[in-house]
């Protein structure tokens, strides 16, 4: 770049003053992009990152009623909550749960993105009431399942239904044999979570060629052969996803079982059944025993992340395309 200098002559730039427009460039645009999120990063780095570090100090502490840091006793949280038997209970409970919604939730959702998918006509509509649940608290789901649905009383919509068959009502939400609060828990969960995973399906699905299908059915394969060598094999990476999520979910069940079962029409302060996230709530905001609250967050975490890894192993989860 040259500039006319006095006398009509052409005077050739500093060589350094362009590497300097740069770097204040550089600068100024560090600094706003510091100034825009810096309040992010301050309220992640104290309400997350600060809280996490500071419940992991917590529970080697005898912390009861207060969240400051008492008398330092090692592993003595961790030894009490695993040598109790309700939160031994409670992990029962949830690895049952999550042995059995799964795999329905899993198929459920495959089945219903394979119909929606060979749909022409409507398809975004099916797909928008589908999803719908999914944007529903659960806390507004577990009260409509709690009051309406299933509320044990014969005017309830699921004994109403009874009737018509000539049934008993029945009292979903007691503690009965057989178990049929199970009932209640399961629909629940499969409705608010079918319509997300069969979106996730269906964009798994939509990314297969078509010529792959066409192909395959000019050689002879239909209908279960070619879901079987065709379809989940091209699944696999949503399929992984979709489980690995399915069993985080699982896990960290909490809102359903806690608004279905304490007080109100489950008829009893006990609840038949509870995930750790309840026996951890009780303990921390019932007993206020900060302390045996947060070893128990991080045993769950840790129990989490296990289970994560394992089924990573399994399925291969990050290596790719073989």
């Amino acid at each position: 770049m040259t500039r006319t200098a006095r006398g009509g002559r052409s005077a050739a730039a500093p060589p350094d003053a362009a590497p300097a427009r740069r770097s204040h460039r550089d600068r100024r645009a560090w600094g706003a992009f510091a100034l825009l999120t810096a309040p992010m990063l301050i309220g992640l780095g104290i309400f997350k990152y600060l809280a996490i570090g500071w419940s992991f100090l917590l529970s080697f502490s005898a912390a009861h009623g207060t969240i400051g840091l008492g008398h330092w006793v090692g592993l003595a949280n961790y030894r009490t909550l695993l040598g109790d038997a309700a939160f031994r209970s409670s992990l029962l409970d949830i690895l049952l749960f999550t042995l059995f919604i799964v795999p329905v939730t899993f198929a459920a959702s495959l089945g219903l993105a394979l119909l929606v998918h060979r749909i022409r006509r409507g398809r975004a509509v099916l797909r928008t009431a589908f999803l719908l649940p999914a944007a529903v608290s659960y806390v507004a789901a577990s009260l409509l399942w709690k009051m309406c649905l299933f509320n044990g009383l014969p005017a309830g919509i699921a004994n109403m239904v009874r009737d018509w068959f000539g049934m008993a009502p029945v009292p979903w939400l007691l503690t009965t044999s057989p178990p049929l609060y199970w009932v209640v828990i399961i629909t629940l969960r499969l409705w608010l979570q079918v319509g997300f995973y069969m979106v996730l399906f269906l964009a798994g699905l939509q990314g297969i060629p078509a010529e792959v299908h066409e192909a395959a059915a000019l050689d002879g394969a239909t209908g279960w052969r070619l879901l079987r060598r065709i379809t989940l094999p091209m699944l696999r990476n949503t399929s992984v996803a979709v489980l690995m999520l399915q069993f985080i979910a699982a896990f960290q069940a909490f809102d359903e079982f806690y608004n279905l079962f304490n007080s109100g029409l489950s008829g009893s302060s006990t609840a038949p059944v509870q995930t750790p996230l309840m026996y951890l709530y009780n303990t921390a905001m019932g007993d206020q025993d900060y302390g045996l609250g947060s070893a128990g967050a991080f045993v769950v975490t840790a129990l989490i992340v296990l289970v994560t890894l394992v089924q990573g192993r399994i399925t291969g989860f990050g290596k790719g395309e073989e």
